[in-house]
C-alpha cells in the first residue's frame, strides 16, 4: 500500500515554459466562437462603435479576472488552479463544488460542445450525418486525450503549434481584407448612426462577448507542470489575453469591412459568410479549415487542463485516490485524463452536453466571483505572499465581481427554469463533499490511532 501511494503521488513533470503557457491561454480562448459569436453581439447592439465597445469591455473584464488569477497563481503555484484558489480563499467545500461542477458539466460539457463544432466544420469537406458528426467528435476527443496522456510536453507542443497556426491564419485574413478587399458600405453608414444602446442591451452583448473569452483561467490548472510558475503564469495570462483581444478586434473590423451590418447581424457563420463574400466558395473552405484548427487548439488545451483539477482533488482526499495516479513513464495524471475522455465522449454520444452546457456555463461566473472575494480575504491573512499583485486593486477585482454578479443575475432572469436546474446540479455536490470530508476525518482518526 505504501509503495502504491508514493507512486500515485509522484510529482508531475515541470515541462511548460512561458511560450507554451501563453499559447495555452490564447489557444483555449481563441476557440471557434469568434467565427460564430459576433452575430450574437450585433443582435443586442446594432451600431459599430457600440460593438467595438463591447469587445473592448469584454477584453478588459477578462483581463481583470486574469490578473486576479495571476496573483492567486503566484501565491499558490500548485496543480489545480481555481480549485486551489477557492479552497484557500473561501473554503474546501467551495473548491470541491468547483471541481464537481467542472467534472459533471462545465468542463466535460465544453469539451463535448467544441468537439461537435470541430466535427460540423469537418463536415464541410466530407458530408456527415448526425451519427457521423458524433463519431468524428468522439474521435477528436480520444485522439487529443491520447496526445495529452503521452506527456505534458507533447500536449503543450501540439498546443503551441495549433495556436501559432491560428494566430497566423487570422493575421493573413486581416492583411487580405484590409489590403485587397474593397469595403462594403457599412463604414460610411456607421459614421452617421450614433445611437447608443440601452444599458440592458449592452450588458446582454457584453455577456455574449465574455463567453467568447471563456477559458482564460485554465492555464492555472497546470501550474504544477509549469517552470517557475510564480512568474510564468501571470505573464502567460497577460500575453494570452492581450493577443486574443487584438485578434478579436481585428476580426470584427474585417467582418464589418466585408459584410453590410444587416448581413452580419443575420449571419450564423459570420467568418464563412465574410470569406465567401470576398472570394467565393474556396474562401468558405479556407475558413472551415481555420475553424477546425481553432476548435482543435481549444479542445487540446481544455483536455490538458481539466484532469489536473481532478488530480489535485484526489491528492486532497476529495476524489477517488486512483485519480491522483501519475503515469510512471509519461508523468501525466493518466487515470484522470482517461476518465475525462470517457465522460466527454458519453456526453457527445447522448447529445446531453447541449442542455448541460447552456444550463451550467454561467455557474462558472459564480465561482469566479467567489474566487475574487477570496482574494480580498487572503489579502488580510498573515503569511499570504503572492509574487505578483493585481494592478488597480481594489477597483479592478471589484469591477470583476460586479461583472460576475451581472452575468449570473441576468442568466437567472432570462431563463429561471434552466438556471435553477444548473444551480441544483452544482448544489448536489454539497452532500457528496460532506461524505468525503467525513470519510477523510475517519481515516485520519484511524491512522492516528494506529500510531
Amino acid at each position: 500500500m505504501h509503495s502504491e501511494r508514493t507512486h500515485s503521488e509522484a510529482p508531475l513533470n515541470r515541462a511548460m515554459g512561458l511560450f507554451p503557457a501563453a499559447a495555452m491561454v490564447a489557444g483555449i480562448i481563441l476557440g471557434a466562437s469568434i467565427f460564430v459569436q459576433p452575430s450574437e453581439i450585433s443582435q443586442h447592439v446594432s451600431t459599430i462603435p457600440a460593438m467595438f465597445a463591447v469587445w473592448v469591455a469584454a477584453g478588459a473584464m477578462t483581463l481583470c479576472g486574469a490578473l486576479v488569477c495571476a496573483e492567486l497563481a503566484s501565491a499558490f503555484p500548485r496543480t489545480g488552479g481555481v480549485y486551489v484558489f477557492l479552497k484557500e480563499g473561501i473554503s474546501p467545500a467551495a473548491g470541491f463544488l468547483w471541481g464537481w461542477a467542472m467534472f459533471w458539466s462545465v468542463h466535460s460539457g465544453i469539451i463535448a460542445a467544441i468537439a461537435v463544432v470541430f466535427a460540423r466544420y469537418a463536415g464541410h469537406f466530407t458530408p456527415l450525418d448526425d451519427a457521423g458528426i458524433r463519431i468524428v467528435a468522439i474521435g477528436g476527443i480520444l485522439l487529443l486525450s491520447g496526445v495529452n496522456y503521452l506527456g505534458v510536453r507533447l500536449g503543450s507542443t501540439v498546443q503551441t503549434i495549433l495556436t501559432f497556426a491560428k494566430v497566423l491564419a487570422i493575421a493573413l485574413i486581416l492583411i487580405f481584407v484590409f489590403v485587397l478587399a474593397a469595403p462594403s458600405h457599412t463604414v460610411q453608414q456607421a459614421s452617421t448612426s450614433a445611437d447608443w444602446p440601452a444599458p440592458h442591451a449592452f450588458l446582454l452583448a457584453l455577456i455574449a462577448g465574455l463567453f467568447s473569452f471563456g477559458g482564460w483561467h485554465m492555464v492555472t490548472y497546470a501550474a504544477g507542470e509549469t517552470r517557475d510558475a510564480k512568474k510564468t503564469i501571470p505573464r502567460a495570462l497577460l500575453i494570452g489575453t492581450l493577443v486574443v483581444t487584438a485578434c478579436y478586434l481585428g476580426l470584427n473590423a474585417a467582418y464589418l469591412r466585408v459584410l453590410p451590418l444587416p448581413k452580419l447581424i443575420a449571419s450564423q457563420r459570420v467568418a464563412a459568410d465574410a470569406a465567401s463574400a470576398l472570394v467565393g466558395d474556396w474562401g468558405a473552405a479556407a475558413v472551415s479549415m481555420l475553424v477546425i484548427v481553432s476548435a482543435l487548439g481549444s479542445l487540446n488545451g481544455i483536455i490538458l487542463a481539466g484532469p489536473r483539477v481532478y488530480f489535485a482533488m484526489a491528492q486532497d482526499g476529495l476524489a477517488f485516490r486512483w485519480l491522483s495516479a501519475v503515469h510512471p513513464q509519461y508523468q501525466t495524471p493518466h487515470t484522470a485524463i482517461l476518465l475525462q475522455a470517457l465522460l466527454s465522449s458519453a456526453l457527445v454520444a447522448t447529445g446531453t452536453y447541449r442542455a448541460l452546457f447552456t444550463r451550467v456555463i454561467y455557474t462558472e461566473w459564480l465561482f469566479f466571483g467567489l474566487m475574487t472575494l477570496g482574494l480580498f480575504r487572503l489579502r488580510r491573512r498573515a503569511g499570504y505572499a503572492p509574487a505578483s499583485r493585481v494592478w488597480g486593486f481594489p477597483v479592478a477585482p471589484l469591477l470583476f465581481i460586479v461583472a460576475c454578479a451581472a452575468i449570473v443575475i441576468n442568466q437567472i432572469a432570462e431563463d429561471p427554469w434552466e438556471s435553477t436546474l444548473g444551480l441544483l446540479l452544482v448544489a448536489v455536490g454539497l452532500p457528496v463533499y460532506y461524505l468525503w470530508a467525513r470519510k477523510n476525518a475517519a481515516q485520519g482518526a484511524s491512522t492516528n490511532g494506529h500510531h
